[in-house]
């Protein structure tokens, strides 16, 4: 047996495999991402944008579940298993989406496809933080995140181009079913389990104080830690807006006569800028600090939804405002996640993880729900606004936390 050892290029081929399999977990959501509000719309007939919206509501509540329980099971498990049975919880989203006679079949998909991110999400994640230790832990997020979401935008581009020649739905669900069964045999046959890892992390951390469990791992993250309070908050800000760019600007861009290519255009821009910016943001936390990064992310995010509205759906702004938006995700997104393992005892950190990643991902939910409700109720720029002053506020609550 090797020995085990913490950093980047002592674990560089197992880090590398985990980046390369983030990129296929990423690609499931992105098949989803320029194309399955119009599948909603035009092949189901649905006209509320609330009832549309309920696919990404389902998807959000269950990866927040997952995700808020996926620390403990790893932890009693192991990540390695806990990747594995995520993959495999993926295998019904196209069968699902394939077969459905109504769009309530589409919403039970995203739940499968919440719970397949959730678990397979989560643990590249605590692996990859398993694997380099703390010295270059921002670097390793934005690796991870930036392949993460490069699968998103490509797979989102490639869906969209797609669908201009054959039907919407059959892409999505023929190209889930290929990165499902990729991504499964690849966590099965190749990926190795972090555990002790961990345990040399903790050796050399000191092993004072008691470990958390769950609750204690809640109360901590989302009251007790001032950073790690502020985190979850920005987090969940962060996934809220998300939800409007997924789930509302294919609808809001199809209204005013777009293109499938322009709105796939769109789609895809936004997380290719956010998940290639990453590469960059990441290791640049660990030099500037990661609270700065965070400030100033937030309110570059939320100037760009404001462009967004005020170009009324029209192509050149939508796009500039969706290059705008992955730039300030990109500078908040892997650098939350190391604030957050800054923040957390190696030991505990897998709980803490999960219990930031519950918060963020239910901002999918509150977004799915304000983004729905207010284009129902007034207008989908009333929506888009209302989702911007919630972002420049919750950046606005990171700068005035007290930071360590």
């Amino acid at each position: 047996m090797s020995e085990v050892r913490l950093g980047l290029r002592a674990n560089a081929l197992q880090f590398s495999l985990l980046v390369a399999l983030n990129a296929l977990v990423g690609s499931m959501v992105g098949l989803e991402r320029s194309v399955m509000p119009l599948i909603g719309e035009r092949e189901f007939g649905l006209t509320s944008k609330a009832a549309i919206l309920a696919f990404v509501l389902a998807f959000g509540l269950s990866k927040a579940i997952t995700n808020l329980f996926s620390g403990s099971l790893a932890e009693r498990h192991s990540r390695r298993r806990m990747l594995i049975i995520g993959w495999a919880l993926a295998l019904p989203v196209p069968l699902l989406i394939g077969l459905a006679p109504t769009w309530h079949w589409i919403v039970v998909a995203n739940l499968f496809l919440g719970v397949n991110q959730g678990l397979a999400w989560s643990m590249t994640v605590v692996m990859k933080i398993d694997l380099v230790g703390p010295a270059r832990r921002g670097l390793a997020l934005g690796l991870n995140e930036a392949a993460g979401y490069i699968g998103v935008a490509l797979m989102a581009l490639a869906t969209g181009a797609l669908a201009a020649t054959y039907a919407p739905r059959e892409v999505v669900w023929v190209g889930a079913l290929l990165v499902a069964v990729v991504g499964l045999a690849i966590s099965f046959a190749l990926v190795r389990d972090t555990g002790a890892h961990v345990r040399l992390e903790q050796r050399e951390h000191g092993t004072d104080g008691t470990v958390l469990g769950l609750g204690g791992a809640l109360v901590e993250a989302t009251l007790r830690n001032g950073p790690l309070r502020a985190s979850c908050q920005a987090g969940l800000v962060n996934n809220l807006n998300d939800a409007l760019a997924w789930g509302l600007v294919p609808l809001y861009l199809a209204a005013t006569g777009a293109s499938l290519r322009e709105i796939a255009i769109v789609a895809a821009a936004y997380p290719l800028v956010w998940g290639v910016g990453q590469l960059g943001t990441g290791w640049l936390s660990d030099s500037v600090g990661r609270k700065p990064l965070i400030v100033l992310g937030m309110l570059v995010q939320a100037v760009a939804l404001g462009v967004l509205a005020v170009g009324a759906g029209d192509f050149a702004p939508s796009l500039a405002a969706a290059l705008l938006l992955g730039v300030g995700t990109a500078m908040v997104y892997p650098t939350l996640i190391a604030a957050v393992a800054d923040n957390s005892q190696p030991r505990d950190r897998a709980r803490i993880v999960s219990v930031y990643r519950f918060w963020r991902d239910f901002g999918f939910v509150l977004g799915a729900l304000i983004a729905g409700v207010l284009s129902d109720l007034i207008s989908a720029e009333a929506a888009i606004v209302a989702v911007a002053v919630l972002t420049a506020v919750s950046g606005g609550f990171v700068a005035a936390t007290r930071w360590r």
